[in-house]
């Protein structure tokens, strides 16, 4: 089967994607220290690990909005590329699940085919809408109001207090620290360990030219029918 080069991935994405994964991770590991000071010292004094979490959290907010912009705004794709069709829902998700799980040891092809239309298989298009539009505007939404306590007391107390908000911030982030371990994983079974790892640094992909197999595959038919 043949292969081809696609550039599925602009700058613009790739820089925003290593932004993003560098402000998610530092949040990870500076929250793990503050909910944890007595086991997690990585980063120094408990302030600092404050105050570094707090950096980082704006950081990876204005990512998120950059994101949204670029998507939304810019590119016009963000509803194609992210939001999961019928035919992901109904066979797509089931098929995905398959491959990831068992056909994948057994050295199947992958069922989905990247395009720069279409870069995400169903799981991704479901996980992704989870994550972006569930789990990072509520860890941002929380996070900015833990951050202004004094200013916004009202509303802290509005949307049920300090401990119902801590908690709420806690477990979103904690799916969010999830989310990572398995992006990491799946981003590893490509045709070899890097190959879904390197387009996010030099933008291209290579992707198995499923449209020449089958047209080779029509015009062998045909040639046997004709002899």
């Amino acid at each position: 089967m043949s292969s081809k080069m696609v550039y599925l991935q602009p700058i613009a994405v790739r820089i925003w994607h290593w932004l993003n994964a560098l402000g998610i991770v530092t949040l990870c590991i500076s929250g793990a220290q503050i909910r944890f000071p007595e086991y997690v010292t990585i980063l120094g004094s408990y302030r600092s690990a404050i105050m570094l979490h707090n950096t980082a959290g704006i950081v990876v907010a204005l990512s998120f909005s950059i994101w949204f912009f670029y998507y939304k705004i810019v590119a016009n794709t963000l509803d194609d590329i992210y939001i999961p069709k019928g035919s992901d829902l109904t066979t797509g998700l089931f098929r995905q699940v398959v491959f990831y799980f068992f056909s994948y040891f057994f050295g199947a092809p992958n069922p989905h085919h990247a395009t720069p239309e279409n870069k995400f298989n169903p799981l991704q298009k479901s996980a992704y809408l989870a994550i972006m539009f569930v789990l990072m505007p509520f860890v941002s939404l929380t996070g900015i109001l833990l951050m202004n306590m004094g200013p916004m007391r009202e509303i802290v107390m509005l949307v049920g207090g300090l401990t119902l908000l801590d908690t709420i911030h806690f477990l979103t982030a904690c799916s969010l620290c999830a989310f990572i371990f398995t992006h990491v994983y799946l981003a590893t079974l490509g045709s070899t360990p890097m190959a879904y790892i390197k387009p996010m640094w030099t933008g291209w992909e290579k992707v198995e030219n499923h449209h020449d197999a089958e047209n080779s595959l029509v015009d062998r038919s045909q040639a046997e029918h004709s002899h």
